[in-house]
């Protein structure tokens, strides 16, 4: 005899949630079951697409209804019933911040590298340059085409090998032209690139921030609902002064930071392979011990990394050194992401106990 849904999601409760530790039907991740046609239909309150974590949860959820003896056809959905805004970006699934306490420490190569690699996962990614008065991101994701502006006045962003973003360094005459602008000039960009730039349907939008904490982070957190913020800084002990200021204003605007990335965290000697700490060593490891964040990855000193200005993001760069190092640090992103939101959802979802769920009406 074919087993019911209701038996099929009592089964459901085996597979454990790797990083909250408990099973995905307490957590209410589990929207729904059907059966029709040998085929189980299963709609789960997933919201970090191509997450390694995710992808693996799916994979269990498979093998058990492989062992039921049926088909799987597992979708994702969440809306504002499982905490989500579905007003500001309603087609934008997740809003990721890259920050630094100061600059200099490669954030904005991270943020690029982020994209490019959600993006070569499969994802759906736009990029957001808020760095107005030093927008990086057309020198490492040149732009295939000029903005576009929909009838409404809002403008379309271009392309850069699969990646949508916009910067300020596309409203420029000349590459090298400073912007030269006062805070409520600055506030007006800043509010076009929040509220007037049509990303379409997007899996993530990577917003790369100026330095410190001024007001284009707080526009950002008052203006966007941030699923969380990634924080890039070096060993040196004044950058990492610097991270902890970052990491307490995200708290104190109750933003979940996602971890911290080290970046320029040793030097590798390309004649002998040994490995040297040029900037101090294990400095985000007081970051993470302190603010009980996770460390997303540790990146080295290599010239293909913000070094030579070469165009292009090294995370689909197979002859890079460096590639391994940035897609684990994607991977992690994706998987802090993935955490957030199914935190956010068993915050948001009362599940029943599975010995009072509804009794199956069809078999």
């Amino acid at each position: 005899m074919t087993i019911t849904a209701h038996e099929l999601e009592i089964k459901l409760e085996e597979v454990e949630d790797p990083d909250i530790g408990e099973d995905i039907v307490s957590l209410g991740l589990v929207n729904d079951v059907t059966i029709d046609d040998e085929t189980a239909r299963i709609s789960l309150a997933f919201n970090a697409p191509y997450a390694p974590s995710e992808m693996e949860i799916g994979n269990q959820i498979r093998d058990v209804i492989e062992d039921a003896g049926l088909e799987a056809d597992l979708r994702a959905h969440v809306d504002e019933e499982h905490g989500f805004d579905d007003e500001v970006l309603p087609r934008v699934r997740n809003v990721i911040a890259v920050s630094s306490g100061k600059g200099g420490v490669g954030k904005t190569t991270v943020a690029a590298n982020l994209a490019a690699g959600l993006e070569k996962r499969g994802a759906m990614v736009g990029l957001l340059d808020a760095d107005i008065h030093g927008p990086n991101v057309p020198q490492i994701l040149p732009a295939e085409s000029d903005p576009g502006v929909t009838p409404n006045e809002e403008i379309v962003p271009p392309r850069s090998d699969g990646v949508r973003i916009i910067s300020m360094g596309m409203m420029m005459e000349n590459e090298d032209d400073p912007a030269i602008l006062r805070g409520p000039m600055v506030n007006k960009f800043m509010m076009k690139f929040l509220e007037g730039v049509e990303w379409g349907r997007l899996d993530y939008l990577i917003v790369d921030l100026p330095p410190g904490t001024g007001d284009a982070t707080l526009n950002l957190l008052q203006s966007m609902p941030v699923t969380g913020a990634v924080v890039v800084t070096t060993p040196q002990e004044m950058a990492l002064d610097d991270t902890r200021k970052g990491i307490q204003m995200f708290n104190k605007h109750d933003t979940p930071v996602l971890g911290v990335v080290e970046n320029m965290s040793s030097f590798i000697c390309p004649s002998c392979g040994d490995q040297h700490g040029l900037f101090g060593t294990g400095g985000a490891d007081t970051i993470v011990d302190k603010y009980d964040v996770p460390l997303l990855g540790r990146i080295p000193i290599h010239p293909d990394f913000g070094a030579d200005g070469s165009q292009g993001a090294l995370v689909k760069n197979d002859d890079s050194e460096v590639q391994s190092h940035l897609e684990d640090v994607v991977g992690e992103v994706a998987d802090r992401v993935g955490e957030a939101n199914r935190r956010t959802v068993s915050e948001n979802i009362t599940q029943e106990p599975a010995n009072k769920l509804p009794t199956e009406t069809e078999d």
